[in-house]
């Protein structure tokens, strides 16, 4: 049986599932593992959700994955075709795939949604949920020991951090980089469709974008011509110099005419703190869960 490591959360969206499922696939696929990534796929771009889209931009043809509301299925398919290392994709809440790692994220800005469950605010489970987490890892931030207290309240799981970084400016649609001179003291109008949009515009604040307006659309938001055309609008109006938004965005993009205004995103990454560290925990937890014969 194949090693199933899941990433999810206590919250809908935002904490940066996607970014961690990425890095932990990645560090998998460095040292030569075969490795699928189970999805539910919400929304489509085409037949594939911007998500999906975003992971298979980032990791080649390197990864497998198996996209679908029946991820127990879709891990079996893999499975028949070699696939042996697994990553599932906001897996916390499903419970029906065995996993060998439950990894959750706590975004430190808003970690239990102000304590309100489903459908009344954002918090899928009570906190009590953190003691099914063999690692937790608090985003966006590198010190947060308010938020360390009341995870040992349930959870004696080993806590880590992660930050996100950028990694390039590049111009859409061509997907060209931009030397730092080229996005460096322009005036952006900044815009998303993400689960957290507050977390883009702290982001940008933290690597010194000169953001003059911001708009923020629901989270795998399918943009129309119209809206693209406001939006350039609103910029020139504003002084910009070119809109600016998420890698992510740009899948839900892909099929408009470019503003009048050059049109940048961001692409970045989530690194642990320590991230051997974070590796060699993952891989002994993956090891004593197995020994333990955890389902």
């Amino acid at each position: 049986q194949g090693v199933v490591i899941s990433v999810g959360n206590l919250t809908v969206g935002g904490t940066g599932k996607t970014p961690m499922v990425q890095w932990i696939a990645g560090r998998l696929l460095d040292e030569g593992k075969r490795v699928g990534i189970l999805t539910r796929g919400y929304k489509g771009v085409g037949s594939i959700s911007d998500e999906v889209a975003l992971l298979q931009s980032r990791l080649g043809r390197r990864a497998h994955f198996g996209v679908g509301p029946d991820r127990f299925q879709r891990g079996r398919m893999l499975e028949r075709h070699g696939i042996e290392w697994f990553v599932l994709d906001d897996g916390f809440q499903h419970l029906r795939l065995a996993r060998d790692a439950d990894v959750l994220l706590l975004d430190s800005t808003n970690p239990f949604g102000l304590g309100w469950l489903l459908p009344s605010g954002p918090l899928r489970e009570p906190r009590s949920a953190l003691a099914r987490a063999d690692i937790i890892v608090i985003t966006r931030t590198d010190h947060a020991p308010a938020l360390e207290t009341v995870v040992r309240h349930h959870s004696s799981a080993p806590i880590f951090y992660a930050q996100t970084t950028l990694d390039g400016v590049f111009a859409h649609p061509q997907s060209a980089a931009l030397a730092s001179a080229d996005w460096k003291g322009k005036k952006y109008v900044a815009f998303c469709g993400i689960g957290n949009p507050a977390a883009f515009s702290n982001d940008l604040r933290r690597w010194g974008f000169d953001v003059v307006g911001e708009a923020s659309f629901p989270d795998h938001h399918r943009y129309t011509q119209q809206e693209v055309n406001d939006l350039a609008r609103r910029a020139s109006a504003s002084g910009a110099d070119a809109l600016l938004c998420t890698e992510k965005d740009t899948f839900n993009l892909a099929a408009l005419q470019p503003p009048a205004l050059p049109l940048h995103f961001c692409r970045i990454s989530l690194v642990p703190a320590l991230p051997e560290l974070f590796r060699q925990t993952l891989f002994l937890t993956i090891a004593r869960n197995r020994e333990r014969g955890r389902p």
